[in-house]
């Protein structure tokens, strides 16, 4: 019998000042991953599927996942401050990014920060700046599975929904989600997910590559949020997954790979 080898780890290091917990695996050139409000998920299949093209890098966010809290950053714009100098001391050089809902916000917020540290961006179902039509989900209103479950069109259909959100959390699971729902507040509450000033500092990325990949049916973060997203960036690209809500990495992984793949690479 064998069993298949492990083509991941994760480690602990001094980042900006403070313990951080990272997780690689792959080849090829570096690719930074920025999880979204709920937590790096653990090691999915599209994270596999992309990591036989790079070499993926994902530091958890501090006060998520084994990192230590940042206790004096207070919105999202400081949380990009800390981690350019986290960046820095990482030494991976100019880097993609692919960052994820509250993670693509970080993303967006880097990169207006600083272009020249990235080659190219992509953001799936980004927080970050209001939608046009509709509303954000308000995630402090409902508990974390209640949002996991939001984000998905259909559970059922989501071959590692369980993974990512079982039936029956253990204890540490549970802690781990308070931990970073109390984080996520203290970044994104008032105003509610978004930052009133992105979308003016947005231009900033007119000569940076940038992918925009939504669901359809995204019922966390809707898509005329993308739509901004796309306004607001020149030469920017949206990609719409049909069938699909805020999670196209769990619900379309082939399809979700492909497109990012594609974008990466050309």
């Amino acid at each position: 019998m064998t069993t298949a080898q492990q083509t991941w780890t994760r480690h602990s290091r001094e980042l900006a000042g403070i313990q951080t917990s990272i997780v690689t695996g792959g080849r090829g050139e570096p690719l930074l991953v920025l999880h979204d409000e709920t937590g790096h998920p653990g090691w999915l299949g599209w994270h596999e599927a992309l990591a036989r093209s790079f070499t993926l890098n994902i530091p958890m966010m501090p006060g998520y996942g084994g990192s230590e809290r940042l206790e004096w950053a207070m919105s999202m714009r400081d949380m990009a401050g800390w981690y350019l100098e986290a960046l820095d001391d990482l030494d991976i050089g100019q880097v993609s990014v692919l960052g994820f809902s509250l993670g693509g916000w970080l993303a967006a917020e880097l990169a207006t920060m600083n272009p020249e540290r990235f080659k190219k961006v992509a953001l799936v179902g980004a927080a970050g700046v209001r939608p046009p039509v509709g509303e954000i989900l308000d995630m402090f209103l409902i508990t974390m599975p209640a949002l996991l479950e939001a984000s998905v069109l259909d559970k059922s259909e989501v071959a590692e929904f369980s993974r990512v959100c079982p039936d029956e959390p253990d204890l540490e699971l549970a802690a781990d989600w308070e931990d970073v729902r109390e984080v996520a507040c203290m970044l994104s509450w008032r105003p509610y997910m978004h930052n009133p000033n992105l979308p003016h500092l947005l231009h900033r990325l007119k000569r940076l590559p940038t992918l925009l990949v939504w669901g359809r049916e995204d019922g966390v973060v809707p898509l005329s949020a993308g739509q901004k997203y796309n306004e607001s960036i020149p030469g920017s690209r949206l990609a719409v997954m049909d069938d699909c809500g805020h999670r196209p990495e769990l619900e379309r992984p082939a399809e979700f790979v492909a497109i990012v793949r594609e974008f990466l690479e050309e």
